[in-house]
Parts: structure tokens; sequence; C-alpha cells
């Protein structure tokens, strides 16, 4: 870490212990930002991590669906985030109206929103869901037809492993995941002929079909650490290969360079500005937090 850098980190530091904040920071983030993070990890581990929080204020480096999630789940608690244009493409492929209509079509269903979502959108779901716990909720739930909004590919990853049940996806996707196909693998297999493969169960099914593990991002950590491979090819987005690094030293990892510029748009400096000046916060209405958290709370009651 370089002079500058250094002392960028100890006034974020300062400023966090002066301020009572803390800072969660997403696994596809930039490396430096690791340096200033309270916390590390996957959207659950972030959720829960917010939910038992006694900090005033909480920053998050991510995308701002995450940092409303937080706001949902501390309405009390002051959220700020560096960049108030970090969006997520999937997250805006369904909106409040559409899904509402689309629910009329089947009465009897349970919406199952994964938390790639808006506030709108989580409000009038029944339930949220994250990667790492989507099968088990719907299992858990008693409809036998789930509509799953808004990844129609974590879909059909639920519904191949809950075939009991009719699960009724949402078009939507992840730009990331959607892209690489099994003509890509092919080419990886030949460059990387001993690695394994490890999926996000956001990507399309003939990529879940031939990895060797399909894992949410804290998921991937979790495995490689156990599993006695030494090289593996990851199919996320590309964050993740130094966070695989930092956490798994000694084995190889390798991805494609399919970058998020949202995720990426957090800085240490734009970090640094939010905690001055305290900007930007994330506000949310009333009546849109107190729906949302009721579908929140179903989720940790079910996991």
């Amino acid at each position: 870490m370089d002079k500058n850098t250094q002392e960028i980190v100890e006034r974020i530091k300062k400023l966090k212990k002066k301020k009572r904040a803390i800072i969660l920071v997403h696994n596809y983030q930039r490396p430096e930002v690791f340096k200033v993070a309270d916390r590390i990890g996957d959207s659950l581990e972030l959720c829960r991590f917010a939910k038992t929080t006694k900090a005033e204020i909480i920053l998050f480096c991510g995308v701002n669906f995450m940092a409303e999630s937080a706001k949902i789940i501390n309405p009390q608690k002051k959220v700020l985030v560096p960049y108030l244009d970090a969006g997520c493409a999937m997250a805006d492929m369904v909106d409040r109206p559409a899904l509402l209509k689309f629910r009329n079509k089947f009465p009897g269903a349970a919406i199952v929103t994964y938390v790639n979502s808006t506030a709108d959108v989580k409000a009038v779901s029944d339930v949220l869901c994250t990667s790492a716990n989507a099968v088990n909720i719907v299992k858990a739930l008693p409809n036998k037809q789930i509509i799953f909004v808004p990844d129609k590919n974590l879909a059909n990853f639920v519904s191949a492993r809950v075939p009991e049940k009719e699960i009724i996806p949402w078009d939507g996707y992840c730009p990331i995941h959607n892209v690489i196909d099994r003509d890509y693998f092919e080419e990886i297999k030949i460059k990387y002929p001993d690695a394994k493969i490890l999926a996000h169960p956001e990507s399309v099914n003939e990529i879940l079909e031939i990895a060797d593990a399909i894992k949410s991002t804290s998921g991937m950590i979790e495995f490689s650490r156990e599993d006695p491979a030494r090289d593996y090819f990851v199919f996320t987005e590309c964050g993740m290969l130094d966070r695989l690094r930092n956490e798994v030293p000694g084995k190889n990892f390798y991805g494609v360079c399919n970058l998020c510029f949202d995720m990426k748009k957090n800085t240490l400096n734009s970090i640094l500005r939010c905690l001055e000046q305290e900007r930007h916060e994330v506000l949310l209405d009333k009546m849109v937090i107190d729906s949302a958290r009721k579908s929140f709370n179903l989720m940790f009651e079910l996991t």
C-alpha cells in the first residue's frame, strides 16, 4: 500500500470511530475498499450484519439496492452510499406495477424476490431470498406456485432443486452472468484443464450443468478453502477473484473479465468524501420500509 493510500485509509478509520459508523462491503468491490471494511460478504452476510449492528451510520459499498436493504432493516439509522447512481441492471428489470399485474394471473402463488431488487419491489413481495438461501426459502413455503423475481437463471436453479413446486420465473437476469455459455467453457477447459469450475447461481443453465460447484460468492470462498484442488475457474463478476486470492492464498483462481461498472464506482476517495459530508443518504417511504421489512423478517425466520 502506497503512502497516499495508507493516509486515506487511516482518515477513514478515524472518521468511522468518531461518527460511530461502519462500512459494509460487497465481495465484488475494488480490493482497496476491503481495507476499510467492517464486514465483507455476500448479500445474506451483509443483511445479517446490518440487522445486528449498533452503529449510528451504515456506509454501504455495493450497489444501491443493497443500501436500501440496510435502510429497510435499520430504519432508524443513517445509511449512506458514495454514489447515488450505482445501480443494478437486473433490479431495474422489474417494477412494482408490473409485478402486481403479473401476480393477478397466479392468485395462489407466493412472490419470492431475490434481494437484488428495489425497495418498492421488496415491499410487494411475500418473502426475500439470496442466492445462498433461495432453495431453502422456496422449500419452506406452503405455496405450490412460486413467482420468482427478478432473475430467471436463479429461478431455474431453484426449480431444478425443488421439483415439487411450480416456479414461475420473471424474465430478468444479471448481464454479467448471462453472457457466458458452453462454447466459452470449452475454451476454458483447454486452457485450464485441471481447474475446477465454480459458478454463481445467476449463471445460465448450461454453465450450471457443467460446474463442479454452484455457490454464492461467500460460498465460493468456503468451498475453495475446503476443497483439495489447487486451480479454479470462477464464473462470476471478476472482482471476486481479488477476494478469493486474499482469502484463500496458495491456490490459483482464474476468471472472465466480466466487470460490473456500478460495483466498481466506489473508491477510497469517494468513501472518505461520503463519510466527511455524510452524503448521499438513502431515504425511503415509511410504508415501503414497513412492508419490505416484513419480507426480510420472514426470510430471516426461514433461514
